[in-house]
């Protein structure tokens, strides 16, 4: 590589197109620089504390197209900019000025690696994208850069998790979280180091973080609509958020419900009509009818997330409410 490619590479984007972000600050706080990343050893790596053994081979091989002068996909390639709707979740760690004052330097960057570690641990098993470390903050997106039909709900289940697996951390120091969660239409790609986005949901998420109690999980009315009564909730009624005009609702959410139906959970109490699946609920209806008349069948519905599938078994099951039947749920 190039003097001039070197100055030209950022570390941050480097390790987000990699799929490693959650070593940006390791690498920063250890002075990683473009000049001195092609030098880097498995040993250094190690110091750094990229534990898996697959994450140092994958840097180990990105270090050595560096090296020979090879562009990273992730960096040469175009930002692309975009509009979406993002579920961003903001989590902080409690009571951290407090731990910066009682532990040593380096004993404290020991506390934030493993909590952040856990963090992007839960993080992956829930699809979501960490986008940014801030010291203890850390920022995520669900919604992007993979899109599901469901990333609210993955939040919420994704921030229970965080929380309960930063307070079974077995270190020096006792850590709890705090989670903030809201969902909104944002520009998103462009600023590749950071992944930033563009819009008030984020500066939300964080503003109900900063008013959630420790161990606890806050969600804006947007995310409280998408994921219905998929989860039990406190009401918090409206709140002050700093930097929004007037009061914003807010709801704590405690735990997964115990509701049998995905679908009733989700849909509203007066649910709209299903439109433009005629043929299929008549082709469904005919099975049953053949059903009462020679035995058993079998229906498989498939389709894209999101088509409807759901929707039309419970209006065949409201359809067949005179006749006697057996539901399996």
């Amino acid at each position: 590589m190039t003097a001039s490619g070197e100055a030209s590479l950022d570390i941050g984007a480097w390790l987000h197109g990699l799929g490693l972000q959650q070593y940006e600050q390791a690498f920063r706080d250890n002075a990683i620089d473009a000049a001195i990343l092609p030098e880097v050893t498995a040993d250094d790596l190690k110091d750094l504390g990229v534990s898996l053994v697959g994450h140092r081979r994958k840097l180990l091989a990105a270090i050595s197209a560096l090296r020979s002068g090879a562009a990273p996909d992730a960096v040469a390639a175009a930002p692309i900019v975009e509009r979406r709707q993002l579920t961003v979740m903001f989590c902080d760690l409690v009571g951290s000025t407090a731990l910066s004052v009682r532990r040593d330097p380096e004993d404290l960057q020991d506390l934030i690696g493993a909590y952040h570690y856990a963090v992007a641990e839960v993080v992956e098993r829930f699809y979501g994208f960490v986008a940014r470390y801030m010291g203890d903050g850390v920022l995520i997106y669900f919604g992007y850069p993979r899109a599901h039909e469901d990333d609210a709900e993955r939040a919420a289940h994704c921030a229970l998790a965080v929380v309960e697996a930063v307070s079974n951390l077995k270190l020096a120091e006792e850590l709890q979280a705090r989670i903030g969660i809201a969902t909104g239409m944002l520009v998103v790609g462009g600023g590749a180091s950071e992944h930033d986005v563009v819009g008030e949901t984020p500066n939300l998420a964080a503003r109900l973080q900063s008013l959630a109690e420790a161990n606890a999980v806050l969600i804006d009315k947007n995310t409280r609509r998408l994921i219905g009564g998929l989860f039990e909730y406190r009401d918090l009624g409206t709140v002050e958020a700093r930097g929004f005009e007037g009061t914003v609702s807010a709801w704590q959410v405690l735990s997964p419900s115990t509701v049998a139906s995905r679908f009733e959970a989700l849909r509203a109490s007066s649910p709209t009509p299903l439109v433009g699946r005629s043929e299929e609920l008549k082709f469904l209806l005919r099975r049953w009818e053949r059903t009462k008349k020679i035995g058993g069948q079998v229906v498989m519905i498939s389709g894209e997330p999101g088509i409807g599938k759901s929707r039309m078994t419970a209006t065949l099951a409201e359809r067949l409410l005179e006749e006697p039947h057996f539901h399996l749920g």
